[in-house]
């Protein structure tokens, strides 16, 4: 039997719909101040099915958040990691019937698998790596622009394992004309004229040993919401380019030309550190985001926590980068005047979290900044200032958070 996209999701519908129903509605969370009023008072505690209370952001399509105390470990938990979707119609699909075509007029021999053709005809690798939305930390912008207001948890710390991309395209037989590498997946919108959530990457960067189908996260199968069965993984890449639930894979001989491309996830020229970049779909204005920035997060002290005059407090957190690798991380302790380097652990690889430490004693009573900075091994390190754009991509301004010293 041929079952197509269409026929999985139409046989998927009402039980995707009854997936979607949030479990539980808990207390509100707390938010930093910086984020809209909007979104501080409306949002909620929220566990979909098979996951921990997020904090829901949007319901159709569901945009739920990590709380960021669960990123005081190194492996974000999989019942904890954040929800990202563009679209409001996301099936649930049958493992059995699942089929991933890969074709396109770049490729000499096309071809479909099934789940079990992909986890045993090809070698399996696990990488771990973190999955950020290109626009978290998008609330913090000042002034506020249009999108999904994020906090600091639309990122998720895992190791992923499946299959490397370019061995499944190896297959395809790859012409010496293909440039691109179009990705779709099961999710779908309740209205025809939106446009379906499809992407292309370079093909350079989809011939990177580190880019995966993934169909494993943590030692699990992929969590539903997280892209079961089987996503892209583009490890140092912002995860608008992780094609969850991926069906179709399609080498291309022309730059892919859709509303995802050509107008969303654009960053302007010349703005940012990028080293990696997408060149066939530039413009002399803009281009589409590619690589993370080196960044930092304070994971285990929150803003107005009391601490005691003389007390010892254990300052953690995590950096990441690109995957160029974090050479260190400096800790202020008096809003960013003077910087003592923290302690690195070991490193889990270049593409993950690197947690970081730092032992404080407060000596006088009163508010105490602490601030976190990042560097990496290419010399680049984070901003002090937000460097403003349409969209609110790249945040990575230094994080600050003020303990209450009594």
């Amino acid at each position: 039997m041929d079952v197509t996209r269409r026929d999985l999701l139409r046989a998927s519908s009402q039980s995707a719909l009854l997936s979607m129903l949030p479990v539980a509605a808990l207390a509100a969370p707390t938010f930093e101040d910086a984020l809209p009023d909007g979104v501080r008072d409306g949002a909620t505690l929220e566990a979909l099915p098979g996951k921990k209370p997020l904090i829901k952001l949007s319901y159709r399509p569901p945009n739920y958040e990590t709380p960021i105390n669960y990123f005081d470990q190194l492996w974000t938990p999989n019942d904890a990691f954040f929800v990202r979707y563009h679209l409001a119609v996301i099936p649930e699909v049958d493992a059995k019937e699942w089929r991933l075509k890969i074709g396109g007029d770049g490729a000499t021999t096309p071809f479909e698998l099934t789940l079990d053709q992909l986890t045993k005809q090809f070698e399996q690798v696990e990488i771990p790596a973190v999955c950020m939305c290109s626009g978290n930390r998008r609330g913090l912008f000042q002034p506020h622009v249009p999108g999904v207001q994020w906090g600091h948890g639309a990122i998720g710390n895992a190791k992923w394992k499946g299959v490397r991309l370019k061995d499944v395209l190896a297959k395809a037989g790859v012409k010496k004309e293909a440039i691109e590498l179009r990705m779709d997946g099961a999710d779908s919108a309740p209205l025809d004229k939106t446009p379906d959530f499809v992407k292309s990457i370079p093909l350079w960067k989809a011939l990177d040993d580190s880019v995966l189908i993934a169909t494993h996260m943590n030692g699990q199968p992929l969590p539903h919401w997280n892209g079961y069965p089987a996503r892209i993984i583009v490890p140092g890449w912002t995860a608008t380019y992780w094609m969850k639930h991926i069906t179709s894979l399609e080498l291309l001989t022309k730059p892919l030309d859709n509303f995802w491309m050509k107008t969303a996830y654009r960053i302007p020229q010349g703005k940012f550190p990028v080293v990696q970049r997408f060149l066939g779909q530039e413009t002399e204005i803009n281009a589409p985001i590619t690589e993370m920035l080196v960044n930092s997060l304070l994971t285990n002290i929150t803003n107005g926590q009391k601490v005691k005059v003389g007390q010892q407090v254990e300052i953690r957190g995590m950096a990441w980068d690109g995957g160029y690798g974090i050479r260190t991380v400096e800790i202020s302790s008096d809003g960013g005047t003077t910087w003592t380097p923290a302690t690195l652990a070991d490193d889990p690889g270049r593409f993950s979290f690197r947690p970081f430490n730092f032992r404080f004693q407060p000596k006088t009573s009163g508010k105490v900044v602490i601030v976190a900075r990042a560097t990496n091994k290419l010399g680049q390190t984070q901003t002090t200032e937000l460097i403003p754009n349409p969209s609110g991509y790249h945040h990575n301004v230094m994080h600050r958070v003020t303990l209450d010293v009594g």
